[in-house]
């Protein structure tokens, strides 16, 4: 039986460059909490480049937006890191720094164990909740989708080719 792990993709667009010293009071704690991210119980992976974070990576043509994707044995374990955390503290100041978004900013859905995810499939998967709301194929915290058995394997990609 394949085991399954939980992707996630956030995006946020800076209210700055990462350089600007209004994103100084970000910047200053991304090691930190990448490193609590990756100590906490159920992390799997994270996007990241040669510097430890992923705010370089240029996957929309928008400069000012910034992306993470991560994968999390558990859904329930990425809350805990998510909002049960330390971490909380950087999301609840995230408008000091971020623009507010209407359009969803944050996607999950479930890929085979030992799968890692383009920055490109978790770009579809973000468009596919927003375009259709949440699915098996894309969800989110509060429209969640459980991978209860091997025939949910096939909502795992179908939808998103539609």
């Amino acid at each position: 039986m394949t085991t399954f792990h939980i992707a996630q993709l956030n995006i946020a667009r800076g209210r700055a460059s990462m350089t600007d010293p209004l994103m100084a009071g970000f910047v200053a704690q991304l090691d930190t909490i990448n490193t609590l991210a990756e100590r906490s119980p159920g992390f799997v992976w994270r996007l990241k480049t040669d510097d430890g974070n992923a705010t370089s990576i240029r996957a929309f043509d928008d400069d000012l937006m910034i992306v993470n994707i991560s994968v999390w044995e558990s859904i329930d374990s990425l809350f805990a890191f998510t909002y049960k955390s330390e971490h909380v503290q950087v999301f609840r100041q995230r408008s000091d720094w971020f623009e507010h978004s209407i359009a969803p900013s944050l996607t999950l859905w479930w890929l085979p164990a030992g799968t890692v995810p383009t920055v490109e499939e978790a770009k579809t998967r973000l468009e596919h909740l927003h375009q259709h709301g949440p699915t098996h194929f894309a969800f989110n915290f509060k429209a969640r989708f459980s991978m209860t058995n091997q025939s949910d394997v096939s909502n795992l990609t179908a939808e998103g080719t539609s």
